[in-house]
């Protein structure tokens, strides 16, 4: 009996459908060509699941606070183009190039969040704004064209953040690293931490977390800050890597990364969210956009793929919620 409420309960866990579906994933792509599960297969999906990852955990918080942030993207190919503009300009390192391209990113997080919070606009509609000042001043900055990069290559700071080295045949960028650290101090602060309860709550019932004392428009306010600064350091991390900064870099993120959280198990509604879930999701889109290229399947039929699975998981978390509440 014990054996069967514990297979029951895992069953309604959020995250049991991502990890069935991953699990499938890797199977099937193996199955079908041996070389998706090599070493250097393995390293290139990891290489590229971080970048959007950062910015999906930071997601996951938001929309368990009831938010969303469709500037991410933006923010994605606007600050390594503010920090190249400041060091090929000889105006700044480019150290602290980053660094005003953090604060310039936590800046825009802030006004999201005072709209979004003193004025009532939607977040739908004020970051929906915001991504399109955002891409334009990249775009009038760099006039259209890709912003002229230096190698990074012996940089501490390029070290730092995507210095790589080889475990075996795996070859490892340092970012992943930083975002195995963000997934778990965000994870710790959304299940084990008050601020997490606040977040979960301002999500669930503002009303009445507001009765109960939770400051809900600094909760929200922060996380906007949080969304900005986690895709500005993705952008920034994906340049280094490539030795590029287009200003065209993260056209479409905002909507995959926000596929990624729901697809984990996180509600849209807000209330209900998981770090685990999301790396989970990140997991399943990056592997099923490797995967499919790697079997033969063209690649611009990566969103029939990725629409057809958010729409399932949806069905399967609705069959679950219901089941869960009628105690069955």
């Amino acid at each position: 009996m014990e054996n069967r409420s514990f297979i029951q309960r895992l069953i309604a866990r959020a995250e049991f459908g991502p990890l069935v579906l991953l699990i499938v994933e890797l199977v099937v792509f193996w199955g079908i060509n041996p070389d998706f599960l090599s070493p250097q297969n393995i390293s290139n999906i990891l290489a590229f699941t971080v970048e959007l990852g950062l910015i999906a955990l930071a997601m996951t918080l938001l929309m368990t606070s009831g938010e969303f942030d469709l500037s991410v993207g933006s923010l994605f190919g606007f600050s390594p183009v503010l920090m190249w503009t400041l060091y090929n300009s000889g105006v700044t390192s480019l150290e602290l190039g980053l660094l005003i391209a953090l604060l310039v990113a936590a800046v825009i997080g802030l006004v999201n969040g005072w709209f979004v919070t003193q004025l009532k606009i939607p977040s739908f509609l004020v970051t929906l704004g915001m991504l399109l000042v955002v891409r334009g001043s990249a775009l009038f900055i760099t006039d259209g064209f890709p912003q002229r990069t230096w190698s990074a290559e012996g940089s501490w700071l390029a070290n730092i953040l995507v210095g790589d080295f080889y475990v075996g045949p795996f070859r490892i960028y340092a970012s992943l690293f930083w975002f195995i650290g963000a997934a778990i101090v965000l994870g710790y602060v959304l299940t084990q931490s008050r601020t997490g309860n606040w977040i979960q709550a301002a999500g669930g019932n503002p009303n009445a977390a507001r009765a109960r004392g939770v400051n809900v428009n600094r909760v929200k306010a922060g996380l906007f800050i949080l969304s900005a600064v986690m895709a500005s350091l993705a952008g920034v991390i994906s340049s280094l890597r490539t030795s590029a900064a287009n200003p065209n870099s993260g056209t479409g993120y905002e909507l995959e990364v926000i596929a990624m959280v729901v697809i984990g198990g996180t509600a849209l509604t807000g209330g209900r969210g998981t770090i685990i879930g999301t790396v989970l999701g990140i997991l399943i889109l990056r592997v099923m956009r490797n995967g499919i290229v790697l079997i033969g399947v063209p690649g611009l039929a990566y969103n029939i793929f990725i629409g057809a699975i958010i729409l399932g998981m949806m069905a399967l978390h609705s069959w679950l919620e219901r089941r869960h509440q009628a105690g069955t």
